[in-house]
């Protein structure tokens, strides 16, 4: 029971998703921590070499499940595989991605196991924690951190007692960064019949459709995006005209949201998306703790605020002090003019 579990979530393509390779990343800072192994789990359909784009993030073991009707993902053959093979190995954490597919898969499991489990965290760390009823200190827990009370505080939940810690972690919220392009492990291809029954198999995807995104926050290079200062679904369109403009995607803040001038899916903040673009620019956001936990780490950070003294103009690296209905328009007829 030392060992640190990620599942590796396979998209179409045959293509591990971008948040299991970040959850790699954290995951092997954190093996590091508690000196034990960092262990990956792919399950699918024709996975020959998958482990050629997962070992350079420092994984010490590929534990492979291929067979046909392990992809598209159903419940019941994945749910079996997890099951089966933490009962085995007895891994101390398990992580996944807070994805359509690891909220139904982490809660079946953690169930099952009875281990419990922490969703959608935006940041993982070891460390101790005191019982203060019966004195006991235990050292080596996985602090599972994540915004509670509509993003109003951050919880810190911890698991003392039951194994894995397991934890569903939001897509961008992780660095992620090649430990060693030549790391090399042990590849583990099991039998999947020893994990999967036939009842398990029994239902088969005929056909199906994937939604394209409306947008691409998590992977833009700039990110222009909305607060309630904009004042209304009107102005806030203006937005998307600079955006094709300097080719860059539209965000919004919580305040922005709520009050419908923008999609939910465009939210940023610890409620939201994270996003690390090279160029940041919010236009009317007062940069309250909840947004700007969502997109402190851009390369770089420009507000457009008619407040002097708006939070989020202390973490800018340029600031533009004026109303945005009247900078917007200027800035719009100046790119406007320069693709002409």
């Amino acid at each position: 029971m030392n060992s640190l579990f990620v599942y590796c979530e396979i998209v179409e393509g045959r293509q591990i998703a971008g948040v299991s390779l970040d959850l790699l990343t954290k995951g092997r800072t954190l093996a590091d921590q508690l000196g034990c192994q960092l262990e990956a789990l792919v399950i699918g359909t024709g996975l020959a070499g998958i482990e050629s784009d997962i070992f350079p993030y420092g994984v010490d073991r590929v534990h492979i499940f291929d067979a046909p009707g392990l992809f598209p993902y159903t419940t019941a053959p994945h749910s079996a595989i997890l099951c089966k093979l933490f009962a085995e190995e007895q891994p101390q954490i398990a992580l996944m991605g807070a994805t359509v597919i690891g909220r139904d898969l982490g809660p079946r499991v953690s169930s099952a196991m009875g281990s419990g489990l922490t969703a959608d965290c935006t940041q993982l760390e070891i460390g101790e924690y005191e019982d203060k009823k019966s004195g006991k200190i235990y050292e080596n827990l996985l602090y599972q951190i994540r915004p509670a009370f509509g993003g109003n505080i951050i919880a810190t939940i911890v698991n003392p007692d039951h194994r894995p810690q397991m934890a569903t972690v939001r897509e961008g919220v992780m660095k992620r960064e090649i430990r060693d392009a030549a790391y090399k492990g042990q590849v583990i291809n099991h039998n999947v019949a020893d994990y999967v029954s036939a009842a398990d198999m029994a239902i088969k995807v005929l056909e199906r459709h994937v939604e394209k995104p409306a947008h691409h926050l998590d992977s833009a290079s700039i990110v222009i995006a909305g607060g309630y200062g904009m004042g209304s679904r009107q102005a806030f369109d203006q937005l998307f005209t600079l955006a094709d403009l300097i080719h860059a995607e539209v965000g919004a803040s919580r305040a922005a949201i709520d009050a419908g001038f923008a999609d939910h899916d465009r939210q940023i903040g610890q409620t939201g998306l994270t996003v690390r673009p090279k160029l940041y620019i919010a236009c009317g956001i007062s940069g309250q703790i909840q947004h700007i936990a969502g997109m402190k780490e851009s390369s770089m950070i420009m507000s457009i605020n008619s407040d002097p003294d708006a939070p989020i103009n202390s973490i800018a690296d340029y600031v533009i002090n004026g109303r945005v209905e009247d900078v917007l328009p200027k800035l719009i007829s100046h790119y406007k003019n320069l693709t002409k």
